[in-house]
């Protein structure tokens, strides 16, 4: 949860040790999501650690930050904005108006990217109280491995530079798409909480694994590899998943008796209904 506050600027090896004008992203929010993105983009080697900045309310986070990926630290989100030549909005969604009321004095020209999740552009631009560079962005945790998958929604009047700037932002840890704002709710309930259903997936795939007397350590590389295997086929061939379904799926087999079984307990429609009940939370995050 990051600050609202004014703390003082952190005396570690944070700006005052470091050259103000190297630093490219300023994380107004440390938590999972603005963590899985430092990562990726480190470990892509697109931003050395002094080029990034973090501010957060917690001494132990900023610790752990600091010790992990050697990035700059602060406790004041206004010290951030004005080092930062991009910043990355990460708080909380009920926080939001808060950081924003007290960080845009400093964003200038700026470009604001938002990853709290349901607030939608009017409701940034609104507290900001001027047409101001905002990007709305829906990321999800396999950042962390450059395995991300990104949807950005520009506010109206966005510049070019800014938008390219988010890309390659986020195009570093994975793959981006770039939708009308409408679309982020269900891009939320699908990508952004669907990693979590793909886990519960996999622990169920590795259960029956462990069931049918499988170590339970094999089963749970067999269930990840597989379904790595399985989204790599429609990424890179192409086909529709009902398609490879069906190759796999030969008449009288064992598949096609795994597939009975899941129809008949209603396992499409339950990932349907995740989705949809995500994307609704989304929306009313948004109105609150």
């Amino acid at each position: 949860m990051a600050s609202t506050g004014h703390g003082p600027l952190r005396e570690k090896k944070s700006l005052k040790e470091r050259k103000v004008s190297s630093i490219e992203i300023a994380f107004l929010g440390s938590g999972n999501m603005a963590e899985a993105i430092i990562k990726g983009l480190l470990d892509a080697g697109l931003y050395k650690p002094e080029a990034l900045l973090a501010s957060d309310p917690s001494e132990k986070r900023l610790t752990y930050l600091e010790q992990s990926y050697k990035i700059g630290t602060t406790h004041s989100n206004r010290e951030a904005v004005r080092a930062g030549q991009s910043v990355v909005l990460g708080v909380k969604p009920n926080l939001v108006s808060a950081v924003l009321a007290e960080i845009r004095s400093e964003l200038a020209e700026k470009l604001l990217i938002s990853v709290a999740a349901g607030v939608p552009l009017s409701r940034l631009a609104s507290v900001l109280e001027r047409e101001a560079q905002i990007i709305r962005a829906m990321p999800n945790a396999p950042a962390q491995v450059q395995a991300g998958a990104t949807v950005l929604a520009p506010a109206k009047g966005v510049d070019e530079k800014h938008l390219k700037q988010a890309l390659k932002i986020f195009d570093s840890v994975g793959k981006t798409w770039v939708l009308e704002e409408h679309h982020l709710d269900a891009v939320t309930g699908l990508s952004g909480s669907g990693p979590a259903f793909a886990f519960m997936m996999m622990e169920a795939l590795a259960d029956g694994g462990v069931k049918e007397g499988l170590p339970r350590k094999i089963a749970i590389a067999l269930a990840a590899q597989t379904v790595l295997g399985a989204a790599k086929m429609i990424l890179e061939t192409g086909e529709h998943p009902a398609q490879l379904k069906d190759f796999v799926a030969s008449p009288g087999g064992t598949t096609i008796s795994g597939l009975h079984r899941l129809e008949e307990a209603g396992c499409r429609a339950a990932f349907i209904g995740a989705v949809e009940a995500a994307s609704q939370r989304s929306r009313k995050l948004g109105e609150s």
